[in-house]
């Protein structure tokens, strides 16, 4: 067991965070798999804990009566989280080391809190899917496997937690490993990486274990900052939704016109030919300005704001593309969609969609199926979904949306359905093919006329 007082943490400097590159993960698991306890003996044994928060944590286990600090506690903030011992939001952590820079989404792994996993592993580069030896893969862990399987997470490890329950047997690990490999890769997971590990003791989480010398591999901390984080820039479909338009017009600026917004994939050059979505008018990049800075060539998640050789008509929600690369625009969208509001999603409903930096006026069609997570099954034409369910939609917008495949590029991928009564999020969608190929459209059936602009 590793002691319970921790040194006073060493901020890493300007110099060595600028060096270091960022990994966002999510940990999933569930009841009881000790995941709540996973986070916080990595947090704990990296030195990424505050004393005073540590201090906090001993008072509370003790006032349990606890012999040693509960580090589940570090990460299980709400009220109902701690007296329930259970996670049920999704609470953000940030830490570095010397190697890399972290944003860890610790979700909850119950069903009913399928949303919450959903949006913590949404941004997500690695997943970490926590299994405990003594029960092996069930159907919360093929679960958890599908759900960063549809959310396209490029790397999954498997920590397999308890082993000092097992005796540290490596044939329990093994058979554990080799049948969640084989589930996941049916799924589509790219990579696939399996620890056996006791959090509560710290075996192999940021130390390797001396209880398990028959495994040669990584420890969770060592297999987080060495995990290749690759952004591709040259493949990827380069997009920029505008944000704002920025006009000074000042004596120092008075013909000034540029267009600011957040790349959300790929990169813009100077002098490139750009072409502006919706109204498909084209220009040229006449400048590039980042942070004050005029720069020649800027790229993903960079905020900039562009400048064009002509003066087009562009506002908030246009979307600026390279002219040898414009995604087809459509007002037909099929996506697998996660429902994290508590009032059903219905065909026929009006909705707004948000994609990227634009709000268009939407109605749901058809829902085609709804997915069940824990073996796969479709259950045809449901007719509504409900809190946590994942299903296949059909969406037509008022007005052609510019979409890339959810598989291409996870940000130009995704949109938002949104309640336009009161503005609550209704769903999460995901454009194009879910596990399998997308289903034949139905034909569209005749829409009522509306005076309020819902007839399209």
């Amino acid at each position: 067991m590793s002691n319970s007082t921790t040194e006073p943490v060493q901020p890493l400097s300007t110099e060595q965070l600028s060096a270091t590159t960022l990994l966002r993960f999510a940990t999933a698991g569930s009841v009881d798999d000790g995941k709540s306890t996973l986070v916080g003996r990595l947090l704990h044994d990296s030195k990424s804990v505050l004393t005073d928060q540590l201090e906090a944590v001993e008072r509370v286990s003790a006032s349990r009566g606890a012999e040693a600090p509960d580090l589940a506690l570090l990460t299980d903030g709400l009220r109902a989280e701690r007296e329930q011992g259970i996670t049920i939001d999704v609470a953000y952590r940030y830490f570095a080391t010397a190697r890399r820079r972290f944003i860890l989404a610790d979700t909850p792994g119950h069903v009913q809190y399928t949303r919450n996993m959903v949006t913590g592993a949404s941004t997500a580069d690695l997943a970490v899917v926590l299994v405990d030896a003594r029960n092996g893969v069930i159907e919360q862990t093929r679960r958890h496997a599908a759900v960063a399987a549809l959310l396209r997470v490029p790397h999954v490890v498997l920590a397999v937690n308890k082993m000092d329950l097992v005796s540290y047997e490596e044939s329990v690990f093994a058979r554990i490993a080799e049948e969640f490999t084989a589930y996941a890769s049916e799924l589509g997971v790219p990579e696939i990486t399996a620890i056996p590990i006791s959090a509560l003791a710290g075996d192999n989480v940021v130390e390797p274990s001396s209880n398990m010398d028959w495994y040669g591999g990584p420890t969770v901390l060592e297999h987080l900052e060495t995990v290749p984080v690759s952004h591709d820039l040259t493949s990827c479909h380069a997009r920029l939704p505008v944000q704002y338009v920025i006009r000074p017009q000042t004596a120092e600026h008075p013909d000034y016109r540029g267009y600011a917004g957040q790349i959300a994939a790929g990169t813009f050059r100077v002098g490139e030919s750009v072409t502006v979505l919706p109204s498909g008018r084209t220009s040229k990049v006449a400048g590039i300005d980042l942070l004050g800075t005029a720069v020649d060539v800027a790229w993903t998640p960079q905020s900039i704001t562009l400048l064009l050789e002509d003066d087009i008509d562009i506002s908030r929600g246009d979307l600026i593309v390279p002219s040898g690369d414009v995604p087809k625009a459509t007002q037909d969208i099929e996506a697998t969609v996660c429902h994290v509001a508590d009032t059903a999603l219905a065909v026929g409903q009006r909705v707004l969609l948000k994609h990227t930096t634009r709000t268009v006026k939407a109605i749901v069609k058809e829902i085609p199926s709804r997915l069940t997570l824990d073996d796969l099954s479709q259950h045809p034409e449901p007719g509504q979904l409900v809190a946590n369910d994942i299903g296949r939609v059909l969406v037509r917008t008022a007005e052609p949306l510019a979409l890339d495949a959810y598989a291409d590029s996870r940000r130009t991928g995704s949109f938002l359905l949104i309640d336009p009564a009161d503005g609550t999020t209704l769903a999460a969608g995901m454009v194009g093919a879910a596990f399998a190929a997308p289903t034949d459209a139905p034909a569209e059936a005749e829409a009522p006329a509306d005076e309020a602009g819902w007839d399209f």
